[in-house]
């Protein structure tokens, strides 16, 4: 099943569950960090992530409390990755509906193909029950949350 491996893709380095950010940037931040941290990109990434919402605005803020922190194809992506980070406390990304965010997810890829292919996955997923997703307490549950999601 193609959503089992979206569980499968979010290693532990790639999970920060209860975070504090300050404002939407340090959670887009988070988000990098932890694709860095499992080898998907290098930090230059995280800095274009940034980059595309203050020239582009909060377009990332793609539902009600969930941004989708992402840039293109680059050379600071090394491999097609995933991150997840839930928010602490919600965070304004200046989105005018779908603000106060509360889940960060850190998708790169290497290629448009691979990009869209997270993504559809994804969305299958956060169609759940975000909250439960949200309140998971460790990654082995919430990959766990996330395969029951997924079927």
């Amino acid at each position: 099943m193609v959503s089992e491996s979206l569980a499968d893709e979010l290693s532990d380095d790639a999970i920060v569950l209860n975070a504090d950010a300050t404002d939407w940037r340090a959670a887009v931040r988070l988000a990098g960090a932890a694709l860095t941290a499992t080898g998907s990109t290098t930090e230059e990434y995280t800095a274009e992530m940034i980059q595309a919402v203050e020239e582009l605005g909060p377009y990332i803020v793609v539902a009600p409390g969930i941004a989708l922190a992402h840039s293109r194809p680059s050379p600071a992506v090394l491999s097609t990755g995933i991150s997840w980070v839930a928010l602490a406390s919600p965070v304004e990304f200046g989105h005018s509906a779908n603000d106060p965010v509360r889940l960060v997810v850190g998708l790169a890829a290497v290629d448009h193909d691979s990009h869209l292919s997270t993504m559809s996955n994804l969305a299958g997923v956060l169609s759940g029950d975000l909250d439960r997703l949200l309140g998971a307490s460790d990654p082995e549950e919430l990959r766990a949350l996330i395969r029951e999601n997924s079927q």
